[in-house]
């Protein structure tokens, strides 16, 4: 028998998640798919339930959500979500969402079959909702995991990074009509080792300019500066391809998400005339203590988590978020804060965390500012992402 025809012997049913049961099945099947995958790094289940249920997690504030499970012979062997945001649907076309555009993401599957099926029925679902045109994967938001990991399956994510089976890429392009839009890049860096001179003299120019001012955050007043950091966020990357607004309860949600790994010592807000310009976000890799629990907090998983928060002890250190308001992003002086910045948090990795290494990321692949300075500090590419699209729209329709 053909593998052709062996694929039309098989029924996998895909149906929509509808209850409590149902949506811990959904969160079960990645723990189950990825469990032979070493550089896999588990969620906390809570997390990964939280992610996927309304009424947790606001992002169903503004979006219509559909998480769907693929089965065969009754057996749950593939899930994915569908979504449409309405953030994102009033953003300008240019900028890669736009009106007309939906999302799918959170995909898992047991093989190509499963995969297909999934991802057409998420697509028929959007179209059934008026939706043209895809962009995929993104888990849910494109604050998330966006993309599919294409690059760096050799070594585990740093914390709330995504990790796909190689294989997904090529299910993604089979399935018919799917082309990449835009890479998103992570960089490494041996942070033990000094900047180039160039780099050195720049920061130290900054350091002497008394209009400049280098600040750690100050978690006392945590919500205050949370509000500080993302307002900043959503006035820099405003412009950028993919870009959809924090919501207030998004920030809130965000806030007290970071918050357990959130240090002074490795948040920076940088100041011009007393103003605050830019920021520099940096976590210590939580990954690298979750990785053993392989998603569950007891029964002593806990202990071991309180202990490391308490003195996190790391090998790397993710920068996911940096911005400098837009009005200074053409400008000498925002290039000038971001070395400070790193500079600053690259010090303070070392003498209190012990770090080595340290991840950028994920910058546009066409974002020309941030690559320059990733390029300048002489960090590397260790993962890529790619977002892909298809029309919806029927050809000769």
């Amino acid at each position: 028998m053909n593998k052709r025809r062996e694929r039309s012997m098989r029924k996998i049913e895909v149906t929509p998640v509808t209850n409590k049961r149902e949506r811990a099945q959904f969160v079960d099947l990645s723990y189950r798919l990825n469990a032979n995958d070493p550089n896999w790094v588990a969620p906390l289940r809570s997390e990964a339930l939280e992610l996927v249920t309304p009424g947790r997690n606001p992002f169903f504030e503004h979006a219509d959500v559909a998480h769907f499970i693929a089965r065969e012979d009754g057996r749950p062997v593939g899930r994915i979500s569908a979504h449409i945001d309405r953030l994102a649907l009033a953003q300008p076309p240019e900028q890669g969402m736009g009106p007309g555009t939906g999302n799918w993401g959170l995909l898992e599957a047991a093989d190509e079959d499963v995969a297909h099926a999934l991802i057409h029925h998420a697509e028929d679902w959007l179209r059934a909702h008026g939706m043209n045109r895809v962009l995929a994967p993104l888990g849910m938001s494109v604050w998330e995991e966006p993309g599919q990991l294409v690059r760096g399956h050799d070594h585990p994510p740093t914390v709330m990074m995504g990790h796909q089976p190689r294989s997904h890429a090529d299910w993604i392009e089979s399935a018919g009509g799917y082309a990449p839009a835009k890479s998103l890049l992570t960089y490494e860096i041996d942070i033990t080792k000094e900047f180039p001179p160039l780099i050195q003299r720049i920061v130290a120019a900054g350091e002497k300019n008394p209009r400049i001012r280098i600040r750690k955050v100050n978690k006392a007043r945590f919500d205050d500066e949370a509000k500080l950091i993302l307002d900043i966020l959503n006035d820099a990357w405003s412009d950028n391809w993919g870009f959809v607004p924090f919501t207030e309860s998004e920030i809130a949600y965000a806030g007290k998400k970071f918050r357990p790994i959130v240090f002074e010592d490795l948040i920076m807000v940088a100041e011009y005339d007393g103003e605050p310009v830019a920021f520099m976000m940096t976590l210590p890799d939580l990954n690298e203590v979750l990785a053993p629990l392989k998603g569950r907090l007891f029964p002593m998983g806990w202990l071991r988590v309180l202990r490391w928060m308490r003195r996190p002890r790391v090998r790397t250190m993710r920068v996911p978020l940096m911005g400098v308001v837009k009005r200074l992003q053409s400008s000498r002086m925002a290039s000038q804060l971001a070395f400070m910045m790193i500079e600053t948090i690259r010090r303070n990795a070392i003498a209190n965390y012990g770090a080595s290494r340290g991840e950028i990321g994920w910058i546009l692949d066409d974002n020309q500012g941030m690559v320059a300075i990733a390029d300048a500090i002489e960090s590397r590419i260790n993962r890529e992402y790619v977002i892909y699209e298809k029309s919806l729209v029927p050809s000769g329709a």
